[in-house]
């Protein structure tokens, strides 16, 4: 009989450590503080929420209620995607400022005629001026 409840011990507790979501939880801190703080800021706005005579009331009109909840749903936000696997959509630093480079680029061209020419010219060549002459002579309309 005790070899197995060992065995079945045994059994349940590969099973978990074979389990991503548990192996994750284990080893990530940030998404065990995310679990955390979620938790706590719910426990707060819910005890804000009991204290009043409306609860409704509460939720809709109590801002420090609406900060809590909003906390709570946005740690309970990045510990969904820690546990999925996903990335903080923080990006790098580098890949902002290639983005605010485009984009400035972009609006200088448009709004500016002088970098829009300087651009055109080194894409295309640099125009060419020319003069138009008339080689025929004016005509006098209707005069005899």
């Amino acid at each position: 009989m005790a070899n197995t409840r060992t065995q079945k011990a045994r059994s349940a507790a590969s099973t978990v450590s074979s389990n991503e979501y548990v192996r994750r939880l284990i080893e990530d801190e940030e998404l065990r503080d995310s679990i955390r703080d979620a938790y706590d800021a719910s426990q707060k706005a819910y005890g804000r929420i009991q204290k009043q005579k409306n609860p409704a009331k509460a939720v809709m009109d109590d801002r420090k209620t609406q900060k809590e909840l909003r906390e709570a749903a946005e740690s309970l936000r990045l510990a969904s995607d820690r546990l999925r696997g996903k990335k903080d959509k923080g990006g790098s630093v580098l890949g902002k400022l290639v983005l605010i480079a485009i984009v400035g680029a972009v609006a200088a061209i448009v709004l500016s005629e002088d970098v829009r020419k300087a651009v055109l010219d080194r894409l295309f060549g640099a125009e060419e001026e020319f003069e138009y002459t008339s080689t025929t002579a004016p005509s006098n309309g209707g005069s005899a």
